[in-house]
């Protein structure tokens, strides 16, 4: 992949426009920021997953990396950064622009894509370029950083509640989708009987009448059974069709065998498998559906408020005092103290 074309500032008037530092406030706090960030530096760590070779550029390292300092800022989504982005002469001063633009010079996807190539390691650069400049301007001394709150917490993932049925339902709908796609020709879909047997289970779950509904839930496993070894007969011996339904189908038998208060790994979600269930003893959320995530704070308050030092995801729900043998060499790693 060939490296981006980094901007340079020209300098250069236009007729019919005006350069963005003389129609804004040059005092405003995010021109200040723009002014204090190191962006050579945030270039080279970032520039380094790219190689000089055939293909389109990239787009700018400070494009993408002033998108990603005001997504978490102003804690915007994607949507709405690209819609701000357009509206607001400081947004695009902080990304590099020189003059007023009244489109978007990139894609919204091409965000989720930047951020998927540059990783966690070069993402830990965006934080310790805001602790460094904290430090410069006063905002946090570097004696604040000796003291730290290491805690853990919960990070949700935008999951629908996993009940049985619709794990199973949903696992049934995907085998069916993927058959479909590969040729295959199944016996039975289910498609009409098993919606009406998912409708049935939660309309008896709500009403509590629960042998009703495990009755239906009963009808769902057979379901997912019969089309798992129908898939399973149908690709015996081919090993590119075993290789395409291997992950699926072994999602498929995991939730049809996983019980409720089973130990172990279980499956929450079949789209994104990271997801557990996670209790930290919330009055309004007993259970929550995501990632563990580590987050490491100043002790006390500095000048400039409570400053994040370190933050890293914990794959695996791991107990929290096992963490810190990981966590305490990343974070000096991250703050240099």
């Amino acid at each position: 992949m060939s490296r981006p074309r980094e901007k340079r500032e020209t300098g250069e008037q236009d007729l019919f426009r005006s350069r963005l530092d003389q129609i804004i406030n040059m005092k405003h706090e995010l021109v200040r920021l723009a002014q204090a960030i190191d962006w050579p530096v945030l270039k080279e760590r970032f520039g380094a997953v790219y190689s000089d070779g055939p293909g389109m550029p990239p787009l700018p390292t400070r494009l993408m990396a002033g998108l990603a300092i005001l997504k978490h800022t102003f804690n915007l989504s994607d949507e709405v950064l690209c819609e701000r982005w357009v509206e607001n002469p400081y947004f695009q001063y902080l990304c590099g622009e020189e003059f007023f633009r009244h489109d978007l010079p990139f894609d919204r996807s091409s965000m989720t894509r930047w951020r998927s190539r540059m990783g966690e390691e070069r993402i830990v650069a965006l934080l310790q370029e805001s602790l460094s400049i904290a430090v410069k301007t006063g905002a946090m001394k570097p004696t604040d950083t000796r003291q730290v709150i290491v805690d853990t917490t919960v990070q949700p993932k935008n999951v629908m509640f996993p009940t049985d049925a619709k794990l199973i339902h949903r696992a049934r709908e995907r085998l069916v989708r993927l058959a479909k796609r590969a040729g295959l020709d199944l016996r039975q879909t289910y498609v009409r009987v098993g919606k009406l047997a998912l409708i049935k289970q939660q309309r008896y779950a709500h009403a509590k009448q629960f042998k009703r509904a495990n009755k239906a839930l009963r009808r769902l496993k057979t379901y997912l059974g019969r089309t798992i070894r129908d898939i399973s007969r149908q690709i015996a011996g081919d090993a590119e069709l075993d290789a395409l339904f291997k992950w699926s189908l072994y999602q498929a038998s995991t939730v049809l065998e996983q019980r409720q208060r089973q130990r172990g790994r279980k499956i929450y979600s079949l789209h994104a498998h990271e997801v557990e269930c996670i209790g930290k003893g919330k009055a309004h959320a007993p259970y929550e559906f995501g990632v563990k995530v580590s987050v490491a704070t100043t002790l006390k308050r500095s000048k400039g408020g409570q400053f994040a030092l370190h933050a890293k995801a914990l794959p695996g729900n791991p107990y929290d005092g096992h963490t810190l043998a990981a966590i305490i060499p990343d974070m000096e790693k991250t703050i240099g103290n």
